[in-house]
């Protein structure tokens, strides 16, 4: 998602939740994603994973980004659209994780703990940088228009 202010473009990334990434910030954000299934329209899949992680839907034109990979080699295929939102009234669903490690007890982590807007030159910071590509694609899809 991106929207306008002040002339420029704003891009919403997510942080994810859980503590591993606690005390991680640049290179740890991310888009809003999550795996599609079999016979699942990648679309379909992107919108119900931004839903889920986010807590409402995505709407307006999507616009298609050139697909990458990341270090572990997970292909990512992402959409843009224009749209706001109050990233602190963000409501993630939950996973569970054994923590402390190896201490029996499973605790419920947001997959998401945060999301803010970020202007392009701290986006690039933040964001995974295999995924920094999606934002200076939408930039450059945006700008024309």
């Amino acid at each position: 998602m991106y929207r306008r202010r002040d002339g420029r473009l704003e891009f919403l990334l997510v942080h994810p939740g859980g503590p591993f990434w606690a005390r991680k910030d640049e290179g740890a954000w991310t888009i809003p994603k999550g795996e599609f299934q079999p016979g699942e329209d990648p679309l379909a899949a992107a919108k119900r994973e931004f839903e889920e992680e986010l807590g409402f839907a995505p709407a307006g034109e999507f616009v298609q980004l050139e697909p990458i990979k990341q270090k572990g080699g997970k292909l990512v295929q992402a959409w843009a659209f224009e749209g706001d939102c109050d990233p602190n009234a963000v409501k993630s669903n939950t996973f569970s994780l054994e923590w402390p490690p190896r201490s029996g007890r499973l605790i419920e982590f947001p997959e998401v703990d945060r999301a803010e807007f970020f202007p392009l030159e701290i986006g690039r910071k933040k964001i995974n940088p295999a995924q920094a590509s999606f934002l200076e694609e939408t930039h450059r899809k945006v700008q024309l228009r």
